[in-house]
């Protein structure tokens, strides 16, 4: 038995929530003393996937194939699936992201695996059943969901652990799948890929705004603070149905959930649904003009004040301590 890890990559490196995943499937694989294996497709170099080592994987399996050139659910599903039968796999763990929505459905049907989804904690297992806690009801609650299946599928919320990062490397397999033009669910014709941001998924830190940002001509204010922090761009969804903003900037419970270490909400008054895609934040920073904004109270630290006033002066303390 061993538990499969599987891990995005991006521009030939693994993405910084794969690594968070990483690290949980070799606690889990710790606890019952057993092998950690990293699974991923792509173009990775050897020496970033022996990286998985450093989150406490042994193995890293590298899939190839001409066929998995371009995402496909179907193709990609069936590739992990002969993975997890080569490793023993009883127990796989994806992080809860866009690849992982469409791989880990197909895959608990072909393995007739129990499925748990928005996992926030470490995984219990006793007596071959898995006992999960996740978040429910926009993260305003928690539940316990128990498999009993044979196989275990687990998909987890990230920035969830803090990892302890080691000088382990992980030893590099090749695997090439069996495959035909038969398991591709669909044809690719083009791709494009926005390139020079941060993806807010991966991002440590976010600056956000909202409709107290009065035009897409002041978003210049956010930008040169996020660009000091190495920081994501985000926007309410007021933001991005106004056009000030793109929609694939929009963060809440019907654009993208972000957990990142630190959410500075500017000119954003918190509405329930913005709330949903932010709170599971670290810390939330919010700056806004009404002392009564919703915001406010998720908000580890608040400033009631002008964000045409408060930006500049923020801006111009974190360049001084830059520099």
């Amino acid at each position: 038995m061993s538990i499969l890890i599987y891990t995005d990559n991006s521009g030939g490196k693994i993405t910084k929530s794969s690594l968070d995943v990483i690290y949980y499937g070799s606690k889990l694989a710790k606890a019952l003393n057993t092998e950690a294996v990293a699974v991923t497709v792509g173009e990775v170099t050897k020496e970033e996937l022996s990286r998985a080592g450093n989150y406490g994987a042994g193995k890293a399996v590298h899939i190839r194939h001409d066929l998995l050139k371009n995402f496909d659910s179907k193709a990609w599903s069936k590739a992990v699936c002969q993975v997890a039968a080569k490793v023993s796999a009883d127990i796989i763990v994806f992080g809860h992201g866009f690849s992982s929505k469409a791989l880990a459905p197909r895959l608990a049907a072909l393995l007739k695996a129990g499925l748990i989804v928005n996992a926030v904690d470490i995984a219990a297992i006793s007596d071959g059943k898995l006992t999960v806690k996740r978040s429910v009801y926009a993260g305003k609650a928690f539940s316990y969901f128990t498999t009993s299946a044979p196989k275990k599928i687990i998909t987890v919320q990230p920035n969830i652990l803090s990892p302890e990062i080691t000088s382990q490397t992980a030893t590099v397999e090749e695997f090439s799948p069996d495959l035909s033009p038969a398991d591709c669910g669909t044809e690719v014709t083009e791709v494009n890929k926005t390139t020079g941001k941060i993806l807010l998924t991966e991002a440590s830190v976010i600056v956000s705004g909202g409709r107290g940002m009065k035009g897409p001509e002041n978003w210049h204010l956010l930008e040169t603070l996020a660009g000091m922090l190495s920081a994501g761009i985000a926007c309410s969804k007021p933001v991005a149905d106004m056009h000030w903003r793109p929609h694939s900037e929009h963060v809440g419970q019907t654009g993208l959930a972000v957990r990142p270490n630190l959410y500075i909400a500017v000119g954003i008054s918190g509405a329930i649904q913005h709330l949903a895609g932010v709170n599971g934040s670290k810390y939330i920073v919010a700056i806004n003009t009404d002392p009564e904004a919703p915001i406010f109270r998720e908000a580890a630290y608040g400033i009631v004040g002008d964000a045409f006033k408060v930006l500049p002066r923020l801006n111009e303390a974190v360049k001084k301590l830059q520099s």
